[in-house]
């Protein structure tokens, strides 16, 4: 028989029926920077200065253009498929601004941004888009679906929330390890409605895991708002629930995200434990270029949240500080949109990877069957070039 003492023997005791009511728990939202570009009386700023400054608005202007270009040559068909950041940069760049290199950042699929702020070239991201034989996916995703090990950004996997136990298990591994580095995992709160939310949260709480879970709260979950997801005080409350230290933060405010990003790496370091970050923010765009958000939501709604543009926010505060200025300002946007223009006409015009890469890096040595198969795949296309445009001939 087990020896072990109850866990609740600290709890308070009552003798008579008493609920807690859903709402008593009342979690505040940590805002810095108003909309006007000064900052609340009273607010600490975060640990920022010029250039850091500098970096974090250069990431959201080449992320606004890249944005801009890529949904339109989707609409072109030049590519087959896109998702913007729009409107939510600060909840990515400001978070993403906090951490140290080494740090492994796990991604839902909206957090090109931080990728960009880690040093992803502009010929990186369009040959990953374009799937050509630069691709350092090899062709084998979507448009996208990035990845790259040398700057520590696992792989975008499509499938909704399954990055959020994989966070867990990076965590512990850091952990196991020694380092002094965290994992970060972004994901949507239409993701936290599914089982791999609770798996890995319970997971990282139970065995005090460095991994910070950042939920960019945006209002919606594709077409389904956020009243009809949950009755729950949002995503953070269950935080609390799984015994997790907790923030919330206004997502549209650069430094408070930062701010709140910064503290809870020091914690999760600190303490070894998991932080959980939700970030209130609004998708301005489309959930993806596959999507029209008319259908179910209103254009005042859209222009309201516009009010509340997380660039335009941060660069007025730049401009008080005098880190920037219209005409610098202006440029940075033109220089960026023919760089992304140019980008765009070689990648496209690159051949597609080879039909080789099919079969490797998945096992050390391909089995007998799967080149087998490739050989058969080969034959196939040979016999029907016509029918395979982009790989006849380059077997």
């Amino acid at each position: 028989m087990s020896n072990a003492q109850p866990k609740d023997s600290h709890l308070a005791v009552v003798h008579r029926v008493n609920f807690i009511e859903g709402k008593s728990l009342s979690i505040p939202t940590l805002k810095i920077l108003q909309a006007d570009g000064t900052t609340y009386d009273g607010a600490i700023e975060p640990i920022i200065d010029k250039q850091l400054a500098l970096k974090i608005y250069d990431t959201c202007v080449f992320t606004r253009v890249l944005d801009e270009r890529m949904l339109g040559a989707q609409r072109q068909g030049r590519i087959s498929f896109y998702m913007t950041c729009t409107g939510e940069e600060a909840a990515v760049v400001g978070s993403a601004a906090a951490l140290d290199p080494q740090d492994i950042i796990l991604a839902q699929y909206r957090e090109h941004a931080a990728l960009r702020y880690r040093g992803f070239s502009t010929t990186q991201f369009m040959n990953q888009m374009f799937s050509n034989e630069l691709d350092l996916g090899k062709g084998r995703q979507m448009p996208i679906h990035y990845g790259s090990a040398e700057l520590h950004y696992q792989t975008i996997s499509s499938p909704l929330a399954t990055q959020i136990p994989q966070a867990t298990g990076v965590g512990y591994s850091l952990k196991m390890q020694g380092k002094r580095n965290v994992a970060i995992c972004y994901f949507g709160e239409g993701a936290a409605s599914e089982g791999d939310f609770h798996a890995g949260l319970n997971m990282a709480a139970v065995h005090k895991v460095p991994t910070i879970f950042f939920c960019r709260n945006n209002g919606y979950a594709i077409s389904t708002p956020t009243e009809e997801q949950f009755a729950g005080d949002g995503i953070a409350s269950r935080g609390i629930g799984y015994g997790i230290h907790t923030l919330r933060v206004d997502g549209n405010d650069m430094l408070a995200v930062l701010a709140a990003t910064q503290q809870a790496r020091a914690y999760a370091i600190e303490h070894q434990a998991p932080v959980l970050i939700e970030a209130m923010t609004y998708r301005l765009g489309a959930h993806s270029s596959s999507d029209d958000p008319s259908g179910y939501r209103s254009k005042d709604e859209e222009a309201k949240w516009r009010e509340h543009d997380p660039v335009q926010r941060f660069k007025l505060w730049l401009i008080n500080k005098g880190w920037l200025n219209d005409s610098d300002d202006k440029a940075l946007y033109e220089r960026y949109r023919e760089e992304v223009l140019a980008a765009v006409k070689v990648a496209e015009k690159l051949p597609v990877p080879s039909i080789d890469h099919l079969i490797e890096d998945v096992l050390d040595e391909p089995t007998p069957a799967l080149k087998q198969q490739l050989a058969d795949l080969k034959a196939h296309i040979r016999k029907y070039p016509k029918a395979y445009p982009k790989t006849s001939g380059r077997d």
